[in-house]
């Protein structure tokens, strides 16, 4: 295959790393990323999770040029943020999780002005467009310190996307923020990616991650300890959950269904916390039936990502990558 029929990956990093170095730069204060190899394909929603102080806004800041690596490489829509700064920073749009606005400038002048710090020329700015994209029309000439933190929100939005990046980065963009704005920025999100912008999303939210992302990547302490598809990290909890109800109240569980190691929900109710690797539910059901309890009802609850993040995070665990 030829080099330029290549598709270039719309983020890629290896061997990132970044350390801040005490007062008197002699010692290594903390390691904010500790050799991170991440690769984001054109097109998708890529959600990035970790606690706090895991690196994820150290990683956004180097993407955004806020935050200078100490070392490794990065590739923004093809251009190596080393030599080609210029259009490595086109490439992408950045909203921040903290509201920067001037309180005295218009939602129109704010993007008239930072489109001309793109460089963006006149007759090709979209003011007008990403205004009604993001519903502020009605208050574009209006002060921004008299617009709501919804407003605010989304003219970040509308100010990373003024010189049509085709990737976008957003940090926590629904911290804070009401349920309905939550939902109308997610809708806005997803309208963008089917007009093939690639999304980077940091988020507190795991189950908007789950809704939302093609792939999700968990920094921890600094270290990208598992990237994959949403069912592909489910999937590596081996545990599932066999809630079952009975026809009449028990007093006490057959000695028989100890080994199973029964949870006692209610005295019509069992839990029964199973590994799909070594048993099949019907086994547990059979064994319980044979028991001489009658079954009315079941059901099954499978691991989320919210048990998974926490299984990897508070374990320190690596997912071989």
């Amino acid at each position: 295959m030829h080099n330029d029929l290549i598709i270039k990956p719309a983020i890629e990093v290896k061997n990132l790393q970044k350390v801040y170095l005490a007062s008197d730069k002699k010692k290594i204060q903390k390691t904010a990323l500790k050799g991170i190899n991440l690769t984001i394909n054109k097109g998708e929603i890529f959600g990035l999770l970790g606690p706090n102080g895991a690196g994820k806004s150290t990683f956004i800041n180097i993407l955004a040029g806020l935050v200078i690596k100490s070392n490794g490489e990065v590739n923004i829509n093809g251009f190596n943020l080393d030599t080609n700064v210029r259009e490595a920073r086109q490439s992408i749009g950045v909203v921040p999780q903290e509201l920067t606005l001037d309180p005295f400038f218009s939602p129109k002048d704010s993007l008239e002005l930072q489109a001309g710090m793109y460089g963006v020329r006149k007759k090709d700015r979209k003011t007008k467009e990403i205004l009604s994209a993001l519903k502020l029309t009605d208050v574009a000439d209006g002060y921004a310190r008299r617009m709501s933190g919804g407003m605010k929100r989304r003219l970040m939005v509308g100010k990373a996307m003024v010189h049509s990046p085709p990737i976008l980065v957003l940090d926590e963009p629904t911290a804070g923020v009401d349920v309905e704005l939550r939902r109308h920025l997610w809708e806005m999100v997803k309208e963008l990616n089917k007009k093939g912008t690639t999304i980077l999303l940091t988020t507190h939210y795991i189950e908007e991650a789950e809704k939302l992302c093609d792939r999700i990547g968990i920094l921890n302490e600094g270290n990208l300890v598992a990237c994959d598809t949403k069912d592909k990290l489910v999937s590596l909890i081996d545990k599932k959950e066999l809630i079952v109800k009975l026809q009449e109240n028990f007093i006490s569980l057959p000695e028989t269904l100890n080994d199973l190691n029964p949870i006692v929900i209610d005295n019509k109710t069992i839990k029964f916390i199973y590994q799909p690797s070594n048993a099949d539910f019907h086994i547990i059901l059979e064994k319980i039936n044979s028991s001489k309890l009658s079954v009315i009802d079941f059901e099954i609850n499978e691991t989320d990502l919210e048990e998974v993040f926490l299984s990897i995070t508070q374990n320190n665990l690596s997912i071989n990558l």
